[in-house]
């Protein structure tokens, strides 16, 4: 009896990460009985698993219902089934038994009274489900989640650390070495002493920080470094940025942020108003979450705040190159890393300051960090950065900082054209170079992507060598060696220290890797930079709805000068159907040396067989630097590269330039990136032959591409291989459905408020309320009748089970780093 009393007692108490992670592999070694003879443990690291395609396969054979029960009563287990979600790879009987994750508060939060409204909705409408993008490096959703209860702040909220409160604004005292935990998205001010937060040491000044702590990634912890009487105070304000109302246009961003008000929230509004809200929530413990969410706080492993402190001291001279396997943590480290480099360390505060920045060469295309996905680009930051990727999806601030060079590489993946690929990588280090003449304190943070195995090694021991880096972080202790030698070799010719460092994987997530691109997709169109303010701003109008560019491909006052197409070449009678509804990057040619030129006549001449011009692998023609000299001192300038471009041209029956392929093998070799750059992306709306222009919705302002055009560049649309912009084809359908929800809880609410009206008023009142309904069901009857859409209806009651289930849905992690295992395929 005192066993048991001891067990419910140490059950119910707060427990660390570590220790969780502890318990479920006790709990996987003494529940799930192994099917096949345990092999010697390897050195390397697992390869990856096959996605579980069915929910009976998913579920733990040996695992009895009563022997489940009687871990759930000890504690020891607590668990929840959940469903899957939706994807194009998996077989059809499945996709059409997913539920829809739909949008449920129009305060920008979701309780549970709003998930009651929503299966309401369910019964009344069946549930829909839209066909989301394929998965790629997870799993499927786990069965089985331990809910346990992980402590995130180490103070509670009192009336002695709080020093003033109100609707917006809340201050706190923290002392040293305690911490807060928050969720949501705010302003934070440092008014005393000094605190750190994802690896940046916040001095007190007027300024504030914009944090966005979404639950789809681990939650920032706000730990006090140095006070002032021992405690440091610091504000937090709530900030409409307008990034939760995407919850609106996609299901990926519900269940993001804050929700209702938790314990500490309640504690500090008791002066105002029972339901005002903050764009923030203080939690304590996961259990404070009302929706329930797997939240856990982000630690960063000792050796890792060892590296990045010894890295730091370097100051101006670091140049360091961070890569490892896929999921290891090389994006946080290199956040973590370039936060800490852009505030002064506590033993160098009296003498340093940093006023140059910090270079942020980010050439994981699959997984960019200040981009969306398909480029590799060279960033100028000035300012920390306080939120995952899709929260600062593009860079054009003059006080934060801004994309000095982007290449468009028009996949996901490396692997796609490697050639391209190192010659992309070459011409930005050579801009970091001429950025260091404005700068010359500016150290280099280089993101290699998870592409470490084979031809990927190859590519990274390559650039290792080449450009005299001043470290290289490898981000896997277990390996393998297959890796680690070539890099260690590498390293000691470029006689560059090399440090390997644990990974430090999120074993459980909330989205695929393919969903946080599609949100980060979205994030990039919907994002603007009011030039009133210092914050990005997001708009909540579906993509399809905001008015287009009209440009004009063909004409006198042509602004599309040319049409490419990566990969496997494409006839140019289905290049008009190829590019309708296609994300594009728009490229700027600079010369007309970035186009790959057949070969000139001149260069048959015998006469020039004996000494051949030095060329580049990419492009025969293109001259090299000592060629480009020789054309100079002989006044021989370049052709003008608009006209050049036109020449290279094949028009369709729709007068559409394309830039045929001209290789051999049939497939298009991109644009040098010597003599061309990325402005952004664009997502092609349509395509008018009659008045021969093209429809696009781009976040690009007009001005650059103004400013372009009148420098002599042309401009080109390339086709590559990126994702299909599912999102904005059902960005329609999920808006109609928000503002349908929205509506009947207004009318719900009138029914409460109007119950002592007449009958005639309340009579008139419920027509209009029928002619309301009717219009908003007709919106979306016409939503869901959308090409490339299918909306799957179900009015059964097992629909509303698994729709329950969904919401807590988490996808188990496996990191994949062994040469057999599937890293290169996808990040």
């Amino acid at each position: 009896m005192m066993k048991r009393k001891a067990e419910k007692q140490q059950a119910a108490a707060p427990v660390s990460a570590f220790a969780a992670r502890k318990a479920r592999l006790q709990q996987t070694q003494t529940v799930v009985a192994p099917e096949k003879p345990t092999n010697t443990e390897s050195t390397t690291e697992p390869a990856s698993k096959r996605p579980r395609r069915s929910l009976e396969e998913a579920l733990p054979q040996s695992i009895s219902e009563d022997h489940a029960r009687r871990l759930t009563k000890r504690g020891t287990l607590k668990a929840d089934k959940v469903s899957q979600k939706t994807f194009d790879n998996e077989p059809r009987d499945i996709r059409r038994k997913k539920p829809e994750e739909t949008v449920v508060d129009d305060g920008g939060n979701q309780t549970s009274s709003d998930e009651q409204s929503e299966e309401e909705d369910m019964e009344e409408n069946g549930d829909d489900v839209i066909n989301a993008e394929a998965e790629d490096g997870y799993e499927s959703p786990v069965d089985t989640t331990l809910t346990m209860e992980f402590p995130l702040s180490k103070i509670r909220l009192n009336k002695s650390n709080i020093v003033y409160n109100d609707e917006h604004t809340l201050c706190v005292r923290i002392r040293e070495k305690m911490s807060i935990v928050l969720i949501g998205h705010y302003d934070l001010w440092v008014k005393r002493g000094v605190v750190s937060l994802m690896g940046a040491k916040l001095h007190p000044s007027p300024r504030t920080y914009r944090v966005y702590a979404p639950s789809t990634h681990s939650l920032p912890v706000i730990k006090c470094v140095s006070g002032v009487d021992g405690a440091a105070e610091v504000e937090f304000k709530s900030c409409r940025s307008g990034i939760s109302r995407l919850r609106d246009l996609s299901p990926f961003y519900q269940r993001v942020w804050n929700s209702a008000n938790t314990p500490a929230d309640r504690l500090s509004l008791k002066t105002v108003e029972p339901t005002t809200k903050r764009t923030f929530s203080v939690l304590h413990t996961s259990a404070d979450d009302p929706l329930k969410r797997h939240l856990r706080p982000l630690h960063l492993e000792k050796q890792w705040s060892a590296a990045i402190k010894t890295l730091s001291q370097r100051s101006g001279r670091l140049q360091v190159l961070v890569c490892g396997p896929k999921a290891s943590g090389k994006s946080t480290f290199g956040r973590y890393l370039l936060n800490h480099l852009l505030s002064p360390a506590p033993q160098t505060e009296s003498n340093y300051h940093n006023t140059d920045g910090v270079a942020f060469l980010d050439l994981d295309p699959g997984q960019p960090e200040f981009s969306p996905m398909g480029q590799v680009y060279l960033a100028h930051l000035r300012s920390p950065v306080f939120g995952p990727p899709f929260t600062h999806p593009s860079l054009d601030n003059d006080r934060d900082g801004n994309i000095v060079r982007a290449h468009h590489i028009g996949a996901t993946s490396p692997k796609e054209d490697p050639d391209h690929y190192v010659l992309a990588a070459t011409n930005l280090m050579e801009h970091y170079r001429s950025l260091l003449a404005t700068y010359p304190q500016c150290p280099l943070i280089i993101n290699y992507p998870g592409w470490i195995f084979g031809l990927g090694l190859e590519v990274a021991t390559y650039l290792v060598r080449s450009l005299s880096l001043s470290d290289v972080v490898y981000m896997s202790e277990k390996g393998p060696m297959e890796v680690v030698e070539p890099l260690s070799q590498a390293a000691g010719t470029a006689r560059t220290p090399l440090t390997i460092l644990p990974s430090q994987p999120t074993e459980f997530v909330s989205r695929s890797s393919a969903q946080l691109r599609s949100m980060q997709m979205q994030s990039y169109f919907h994002m603007s930079q009011p030039k009133e303010t210092n914050h990005p701003m997001w708009l909540e109008r579906p993509v399809f709805k905001n008015r287009p560019f009209h440009v004009r491909y063909a004409g006198p006052h042509q602004g599309i000068h040319g049409i490419m197409v990566l990969g496997a070449q494409i006839s140019p009678d289905l290049l008009a159907e190829c590019l309708e509804g296609a994300i594009v990057g728009v490229v700027a040619v600079e010369s007309p040396y970035a186009l790959p030129l057949p070969p000139s006549s001149s260069s048959s001449d015998p006469q020039n067989e004996t000494n051949p011009p030095t060329t580049n692998n990419n492009n025969p023609e293109r001259p090299s630097d000592t060629d480009t000299d020789t054309d100079m001192s002989n006044n021989q300038p370049a052709p003008p590269t608009i006209p050049t471009l036109k020449a290279h041209t094949t028009p369709t029956k729709e007068s559409l330039p394309y830039l045929s392929p001209t290789s051999k093998t049939g497939t298009s070799t991109p644009l040098h990136p010597d003599s061309s750059q990325t402005l952004g992306l664009a997502l092609i709306r349509s395509i008018n032959p009659t008045t021969q222009t093209i429809s696009l919705s781009t976040p690009i302002s007009s001005s650059r591409l103004a400013h372009s055009l009148s420098q002599g560049h042309a401009l080109v649309l390339v086709r590559g291989l990126l994702d299909n912009p599912n999102w904005a084809v059902s960005e329609e359908y999920y808006a109609a459905r928000a503002g349908e929800r929205r509506v009947r809880r207004e009318i719900t609410t009138r029914n409460t408020e109007n119950e002592d009206r007449d009958e005639e008023e309340a009579e008139a009142e419920g027509e209009r309320k029928k002619r309301v309904l009717a219009s908003l069901k007709e919106r979306v009857s016409r939503a869901r009748n959308v090409p490339f859409m299918t909306v799957i209806e179900d009015h059964g009651r097992r629909r509303q089970d698994e729709a329950k289930r969904e919401r807590r849905a988490l996808w188990k992690l496996r990191k994949k780093a062994g040469p057999d295992s599937e890293s290169e395929v996808g990040y």
